[in-house]
């Protein structure tokens, strides 16, 4: 399995139209190779780079397997969980300063998720434990002066 973006290169920068300096719009994202055995995905946008803990930026779980691309602006079909901004959806790269790498997390789950919308990531965690089936990160970084 593998997520890709044809708005930035893994390990590449993302450009600001995604980000609190831009537009603040999601990134396309394409997927590719979903296992068979797949019956939902997750999503998760973090930056492990955040000053005191990971901060979220974007949850969303039981997402079709079938989905082969999530396009500009849009969020998947599928349950939102609460990012670290208090909300649901996307919410862009906004480092307070430097570079900070921006983790794309993609996982195929063998079922779909009972939980509720705004569940935080550590709910979203604990659901997903032993039903991950295959896992792919794209990484990207932004930076701020």
């Amino acid at each position: 399995m593998k997520l890709t973006s044809p708005a930035f290169d893994e390990g590449g920068d993302i450009p600001a139209k995604y980000t609190c300096d831009g537009e603040d719009i999601s990134p396309p994202l394409e997927i590719h190779a979903v296992p068979p055995e797949a019956v939902a995905l997750a999503l998760v946008m973090d930056d492990p780079d955040a000053p005191g803990s990971t901060f979220d930026h974007w949850l969303v779980w039981n997402i079709s397997p079938d989905v082969g691309s999530i396009p500009e602006d849009t969020e998947p079909e599928g349950v939102q969980g609460r990012t670290d901004f208090g909300r649901l959806g996307y919410g862009g790269p906004c480092p307070p300063s430097g570079t900070h790498t921006y983790r794309f997390k993609l996982y195929a789950l063998d079922q779909t998720l009972d939980l509720q919308q705004g569940a935080t990531k550590d709910e979203l965690r604990e659901a997903m434990e032993g039903h991950t089936v295959e896992t792919h990160v794209l990484s990207a970084d932004y930076s701020r002066g």
